[in-house]
């Protein structure tokens, strides 16, 4: 099977974001082919989580996985520290006092 590129991933992620009324932006343009992807959830009271999509060997499964949590700060430092390591790197920050983010929902692992 194909794998996606990470700029349409990007897309289609935001596009269903925005579907659902929950306010993101890209905060860093990575590869627009091969590059990773960070999701921040930014609750808006101080704290943030950061997602990182992750693989398992032993199934070939795909899910999103918590980087970093708590105070804004940070979650941003984290953040910070792995562009260093991936100057491909996206990062998406979303914004939903609820908590929502959708990285659960089936097609976006």
């Amino acid at each position: 099977m194909a794998r996606l590129t990470a700029e349409f991933w990007v897309h289609a992620y935001l596009a269903r974001l925005r579907l659902a009324d929950i306010p993101a932006f890209v905060v860093s343009h990575g590869d627009d082919t091969a590059g990773a992807v960070l999701v921040k959830l930014n609750t808006l009271d101080g704290s943030a989580r950061a997602f990182q999509r992750s693989f398992d060997l032993a199934t070939g499964d795909r899910a999103w996985v918590v980087l970093a949590e708590g105070e804004e700060p940070a979650v941003d430092a984290a953040i910070a520290r792995q562009r260093e390591f991936d100057p491909d790197l996206w990062v998406i920050e979303v914004e939903d006092r609820a908590g929502r983010h959708l990285l659960d929902e089936p097609g976006l692992s």
